[in-house]
Formats: C-alpha cells, sequence, structure tokens
C-alpha cells in the first residue's frame, strides 16, 4: 500500500483532485467525513464532547450541534483546544481503520488521505508522500467570491485560519499548481497518478 496525504487550502482546488486520483482507482478517505462520522449520535466522541461543553451543543434528534458548539469554541482557544483533544485521536484512529481495510482488501491500494489540516495537525511523517494542491492567496480568494458568494472579508477570514502556502509547501513531496484553469490541475494529477502507478510491485 502506498499512503498518500493530500492537502492544500480552502478553494485551492484539493477536492478535484481528490476526485480524478479516484477515478483513476486510488482508495479515497476523505478526513472530512471522518471527522464527521465520528460525532455521530452513540459514538464515543460525541458522549465525550456532551460531557466536557454540555447538553446545549446536543441538538434535539441527538445529533451534534454545529453552531451551538462553533459559538462555544470560536472565541476561545482553550476550548478549541479541548475539543480538539477529543476529536483528532477519533479522526486519526477512524482513519487508520480505513487505511488497514483498503491495505487488506488490495496490498498495492494507493490510498490518498485527503485532508485539509495536515500540517495543522502535525502529522506529515505519517505518509509516503505528501502532495500539496496549491493556489495564490488572490486565487482562492477570487474563487471563494464567484463560487461560494464570499465577501473578501470572509474569504480571507477562512484563509488566514488555516496554515500558509509556505507552511504547506515547506512539507510537500509534489505540488500541483492550481491556479490555472481545472484542465491543467486534473492534468497534473493524471501525471501524479501514472507516477504512482509505476511505483506499484517496487517499480521506480
Amino acid at each position: 500500500m502506498q499512503l498518500i496525504g493530500l492537502t492544500g487550502g480552502i478553494a485551492s482546488g484539493k477536492s478535484a483532485v481528490a476526485a480524478r486520483l479516484a477515478e483513476h482507482g486510488a482508495v479515497v478517505v476523505d478526513a472530512d467525513q471522518v471527522a464527521r462520522e465520528v460525532v455521530e449520535p452513540g459514538t464515543p466522541a460525541l458522549a465525550r464532547i456532551a460531557r466536557e461543553f454540555g447538553d446545549s451543543v446536543i441538538a434535539s434528534d441527538g445529533s451534534l450541534d454545529r453552531a451551538a458548539l462553533g459559538s462555544l469554541i470560536f472565541s476561545s482557544p482553550e476550548k478549541r483546544a479541548a475539543l480538539n483533544a477529543i476529536t483528532h485521536p477519533a479522526v486519526a484512529e477512524r482513519s487508520h481503520e480505513l487505511f488497514a481495510a483498503a491495505a487488506a482488501a488490495d496490498p498495492d491500494a494507493i490510498v490518498v488521505y485527503d485532508v485539509p489540516l495536515l500540517v495543522d495537525a502535525g502529522r506529515a511523517d505519517e505518509f509516503d508522500l505528501i502532495v500539496v494542491v496549491n493556489a495564490s492567496t488572490e486565487t482562492r480568494i477570487t474563487r471563494m467570491m464567484e463560487l461560494r458568494g464570499m465577501t473578501r472579508d470572509e474569504a480571507m477570514h477562512r484563509i488566514n485560519s488555516q496554515a500558509t502556502n509556505t507552511e504547506r509547501l515547506a512539507i510537500a513531496d509534489v505540488v500541483i499548481d492550481s491556479n490555472g484553469i481545472l484542465e491543467q490541475t486534473l492534468t497534473q494529477a493524471d501525471a501524479l497518478w501514472e507516477k504512482l502507478s509505476a511505483r506499484v510491485g517496487g517499480q521506480t
């Protein structure tokens, strides 16, 4: 199994690259999806969140009230750290279960972990290869304003809440430049897949 860490800032085009690699046959594990899964009703992580933050963060149907939780941690680094101490280990454990299942199903599997906060989580050393999808801050702001209806200030706030491009590029083994049109980004994803496929079975 090859385990590839795929990261990039908001509106960088990371999801498009992940989808393209999946089309080629990669097993894509989406960190955001795992993060939602580990706090579903009945999970240990959700029970711990309720104990830590109170019943006000649990909706009437038993699910996590993300808006209520968000308002609690928004201005409190201490509460955000307390939440991360609950969710990050749960996400890591579940992700490793999915990696192991993919390897068991196919020892030659190419597993792509689609993880926006790879730098922030300090997990770079877990991967055989780290791929960073990179676009300039201005390109990403334009995309968020045009495609997501955000104001410039909203877009900048989202960008500033994540690691910087410089921090991501510092851990990159492969960089996909997504400043251009989508087809150019996908062509680079295709080339990456060819290289990954060539490595299967000890080939170069």
